[in-house]
């Protein structure tokens, strides 16, 4: 059990729904647009994805370890921040780490390539495209994260990539509105990684990673975080109003109060790695609930089309055994989160 529990917390899996969101809302989008559902190539798809998230977790400490970032253990810890604390502190060695994340990385080839004979070889071009992307993050030679593009590849790849790829596996086409339901991950996806990266500037600036925090320093990053949340609500006004998505996805502003509140949280405490991290923990909880509600959004409007539901119904059950343990950590804070609790208030 001790082990599960070292293991769990090197998956980081509270950090994993930016993955199989997009890849839900991909599959009910292409339901809600043409009637059709695949629930065995949907199954496939969201344990690919997020088998391809927890390898690039652990790829990301991997490398981090070996370029000596996140290795502090004396400062005040964020607990969203930094890595899983797996290699640091030694709880896994990093040649277990390293075979581990291989291994998933090798599961999700297999299953691509099941994918892409079953349904075409665009699946192979867009899954080769987010595991490369995935992988070349942190890894050498390319290591884009340390080069300033990390945050515009999880925009795209946590929506797009992901999205539109398992919106293809499902109708074999593609959909402009399926692109702009997605979008809103994405930016709020670049927020989630801009906010999370501000406790761990110095580190990083120390480690030569030039994420965007260190090039234009945590001021500036807060603002960027803030510019980028607008712009995904901007998308969920605007959209439907154009006729390009559904109204329904209007139920995504209600969580416009917790931005709010996580903007207010991080413009005052960027300095305070442990003040911030209640907004740390509220952008989390926008981006999933937002996803939820996007994916509600459409079933909804599927419903409203007179598409039969039962193919649908798996989709559903997918989404609650992937997001409850997610909610039992984002929702009920772990002990650690708690001092910083009261920052809330």
């Amino acid at each position: 059990m001790k082990n599960i529990a070292i293991w769990w917390q090197a998956f980081r899996f509270h950090f994993v729904p930016p993955s199989y969101m997009p890849a839900i809302l991909g599959g009910v989008n292409a339901w809600a647009l043409t009637g059709e559902f695949y629930f065995r190539y949907f199954l496939i798809t969201v344990i690919g994805v997020t088998l391809n998230h927890v390898a690039l977790n652990m790829t990301d400490d991997y490398f981090d370890y070996k370029h000596s970032v996140d290795r502090a253990k004396d400062r005040e810890k964020n607990p969203y921040c930094g890595g899983s604390g797996t290699l640091t502190s030694g709880l896994i060695h990093p040649k277990q780490m390293y075979r581990f994340f291989m291994t998933g990385y090798l599961i999700t080839i297999i299953l691509g390539l099941y994918l892409t004979a079953m349904r075409g070889w665009w699946v192979l071009i867009i899954g080769g495209f987010g595991m490369g992307c995935a992988y070349f993050y942190t890894a050498p030679p390319i290591r884009y994260g340390y080069r300033g593009f990390g945050e515009l590849s999880q925009l795209i790849n946590f929506s797009l990539t992901i999205g539109l790829g398992a919106y293809y596996v499902q109708s074999q086409g593609i959909s402009w509105e399926a692109m702009w339901a997605l979008l809103p991950l994405g930016f709020m996806m670049f927020s989630m990684i801009t906010i999370n990266e501000i406790p761990d500037e110095a580190e990083d600036r120390a480690g030569g990673k030039k994420n965007l925090v260190v090039l234009f320093g945590k001021k500036p990053a807060v603002w960027l975080y803030g510019m980028s949340m607008m712009i995904a609500y901007l998308i969920v006004i605007v959209t439907p109003i154009l006729g390009i998505t559904t109204y329904w996805i209007f139920l995504c502003l209600i969580t416009l109060p917790w931005f709010i509140k996580a903007f207010s949280v991080v413009h005052r405490n960027y300095q305070d790695a442990q003040k911030m991290s209640p907004a740390n923990m509220l952008t989390i909880r926008i981006h999933n609930i937002t996803g939820i509600l996007l994916i509600a959004a459409y079933l909804i409007d599927g419903i409203l089309e007179g598409h039969r539901f039962a193919p649908i119904l798996g989709a559903i059950i997918i989404l609650i055994v992937f997001y409850l343990p997610v909610a039992l950590t984002i929702f009920i804070p772990l002990i650690s989160v708690k001092p910083a609790e009261k920052y809330l208030k």
